[in-house]
Formats: structure tokens, C-alpha cells, sequence
């Protein structure tokens, strides 16, 4: 067991929602004020998957499993170059960790890339508050003992009303400048992978599965992808509102009928738009790795990871629903009737789990 030189801070810090209710605990971490949307994980295991997983751009999670940190912060796991959270917040955070891969604890690890955290609070009733209410902003900062806790209380309040998660543009902010190839030995296809803040274990079930994979960022164009010769596209994860897209959108439309295009996540939502169906937010989300799904075509019911605020509506006649949520019964998946097309709202790299859904990047090479 590993008992690191610094633990948590003594300080007291406070999350301040904008509905003007606040919770007081104690600062790990950074000790920057953060702003974002509040937001909650069930999942019970692979918090660095999640902190580095871009589609948490913008957004203060909080953890609905009470302890976070136990096995550490390793070098593999991360899904991304950097945490993309803006805030965390759980019930209890460790001070040490008994992993043997691990390096440094969660705090350490958030005070390196200047993200703050918040612990020793009810977690439990702000999902309950963010599942009644819905998602909104709010505000992690250490407590300014200095002024009364009203005034610095509602001091973050009027920072948490300027901010407004729908109106900002995200996927520029995590997408690649440009592209980039990736080569395997002994690959017979090769796919286009329009990469909108997406995670590494995606790249690499394409990769596993001997395809060469060209990156592109969100904003590249059908003509960029289908110079590079590939034989099918994937559009990628990511974070914000999917309608902001209309660029992408247009892509993903002049690429339908040339090539079998799949798409997961925010590339689902892309795909929806481009074939003419809709999109909306939802009151508070699906983000977990225990979410269950239904595939409509056999019955089959599979426990998911997801990570999504918004969900699909109004599919068009030439597609049908492919996955439904056994929970809310929202989209969970399309298919074109005609066309190589299909898309799951879920994340089928399931990392850190679970796997059930793998078998989709098999589909799509199937369809090359």
C-alpha cells in the first residue's frame, strides 16, 4: 500500500448550483475556481477513463459511487492526453492507493493539470437534485474565509448564471488540428476515423482489427475523407450539442451512399441529423458503465457505457431504430434500410468497461 507525501487539503470548499443551494466539503486537487455543467457517473470503477474521456469538455462530474481514487492514477489507462472535466465532485476521495501500476493519487493527479475537486459531500442528493431539476451550472471553488460564506456564495453564483453549456462550442476545443495516419502490419482496409473528442480505445479496437485508420478532425469535408481512399468512416464521440455540427452534418450526408459509415456516440446524433431525423437534450443524461440496452432487431439486452446529454428523435422512414433504452425507452441506435449505415448512441470500446457491445466494430468491418 502506497501512502503518498501529500493527501487532501484541510481546506473547505464549496459547490455552488444555480438554483442558489450549495454544498460545503473539503478542496483536493487544484485550487482554481471552476464553472461547468453539473453532471453525474454511476459507474463504479474507471474514474481516469472517464476524467480524460473528451466528452466531458465543459462539465463538473460528479461521481455517484462514494470512493474515488482507491487504485491511483497509472500511465495506460487515460483516454486522452489531459482531464477534460472542469470540476470533480464525489463523496469521498482517497488520500492513498494500492494499485500496483499506480503513481500518484487522484489529487495529485488533479492539482498537476489544474483541475479542482470537492469531497465530503452528499452525492447522493445532488444526483437526486440533478435528476429531479436536471442538469445545470455551477461552481467549484475553495471557501475565501475571509468573507462571509453568503458573499462568496453569491459571488460564484453570478459566474455560474454567465454560463450556459449549450451555446458553446466544444468539439473544436478537443478535436485534432489535422490528420494524422495510423498503420498496421498486414492491414487489407483502410477507414477514415472523424475524430470529435474521441476516445483512444476507440482508435484502437479499429486498429486491433488490422485496419489502417487516417484521423481526421470534425471540420474535414467529404472530399478530404474520400481522397484518402478509404473504405468506410467512423464518426466519433464527443462533447456539446450535436445540432451546433452543421458542418459535420454535411459531411456525414455526402458521404452516405459512397461509403458504409458508422457512427457511435455524438457520431450517432451526427448520423441522425445528416439522415434527417432530430435531436434533443435530455433532462440529466446517461453516463455510466451499467446503462442496459435493447437491440429491437433480436431482443438481445446489453450493459453499456455511455456518456450523453443529448438523444435522437424523429428517425425518417428510410432508417429504422436499431437499440432502445431499457430504462427511458430513448434511441439507442439506427440502421439504414438500404444503405452501409448504422450507429449506436453507447460507447462499444467499453473502456473500462463493460464489453458487451464490442462485437459493433466487427459489424462495421464487415460491411468494408
Amino acid at each position: 500500500m502506497v501512502f503518498p507525501e501529500r493527501g487532501l487539503s484541510a481546506r473547505e470548499a464549496l459547490l455552488v448550483l444555480q438554483d442558489g443551494s450549495f454544498f460545503s466539503g473539503r478542496h483536493f486537487g487544484s485550487e482554481k475556481t471552476a464553472v461547468g455543467e453539473l453532471v453525474f457517473n454511476t459507474s463504479m470503477t474507471g474514474y481516469q477513463e472517464a476524467l480524460t474521456d473528451p466528452s466531458y469538455a465543459g462539465q463538473v462530474l460528479t461521481f455517484a459511487y462514494p470512493l474515488q481514487g482507491n487504485y491511483g492514477i497509472n500511465e495506460k489507462d487515460s483516454e486522452s492526453r489531459k482531464i477534460h472535466v472542469e470540476a470533480v465532485v464525489c463523496r469521498e476521495s482517497s488520500p492513498f492507493y494500492s494499485h500496483y501500476s499506480s503513481k500518484e493519487t487522484l489529487s495529485e493527479w488533479l492539482h498537476a493539470q489544474h483541475v479542482p475537486g470537492i469531497d465530503g459531500v452528499d452525492t447522493r442528493s445532488i444526483v437526486s437534485k440533478v435528476r429531479e431539476r436536471g442538469v445545470m451550472p455551477c461552481a467549484v471553488a475553495v471557501r475565501d474565509e475571509r468573507i462571509p460564506v453568503e458573499e462568496h456564495v453569491a459571488g460564484l453564483l453570478e459566474k455560474v448564471n454567465s454560463f450556459a453549456y449549450s451555446n458553446l462550442d466544444f468539439v473544436p476545443l478537443v478535436s485534432p488540428k489535422k490528420a494524422e495516419r495510423f498503420s498496421v502490419k498486414g492491414a487489407k482496409k483502410k477507414v477514415a476515423f472523424v475524430d470529435c473528442g474521441a476516445k483512444a480505445s476507440m482508435l484502437n479496437e479499429l486498429l486491433k482489427r488490422k485496419l489502417d485508420v487516417t484521423v481526421f478532425p470534425y471540420d474535414a469535408s467529404a472530399k478530404e475523407i474520400l481522397k484518402e481512399g478509404v473504405d468506410g468512416v467512423v464518426f466519433s464521440n464527443g462533447p456539446g450539442d450535436p445540432a451546433r455540427m452543421k458542418g459535420t452534418v454535411e459531411t456525414a450526408r455526402a458521404l452516405l451512399g459512397k461509403k458504409p459509415v458508422f457512427g457511435i456516440c455524438l457520431g450517432h446524433q451526427v448520423l441522425a441529423l445528416a439522415l434527417g431525423g432530430k435531436t434533443y437534450k435530455l433532462k440529466f443524461g446517461h453516463r455510466g458503465s451499467n446503462h442496459a440496452v435493447r437491440n429491437v432487431e433480436t431482443g438481445k439486452v446489453f450493459i453499456t457505457s455511455q456518456n450523453h446529454g443529448y438523444a435522437v428523435k424523429d428517425l425518417p422512414s428510410s432508417v429504422k431504430p436499431l437499440f432502445e433504452n431499457c430504462n427511458d425507452g430513448t434511441n439507442e441506435g439506427l440502421r439504414h434500410r438500404e444503405l452501409p449505415v448504422f450507429s449506436c448512441q453507447f460507447h462499444p470500446e467499453g473502456s473500462c468497461g463493460p464489453k458487451d457491445s464490442n462485437y459493433l466494430f466487427d459489424e462495421f468491418v464487415k460491411l468494408l
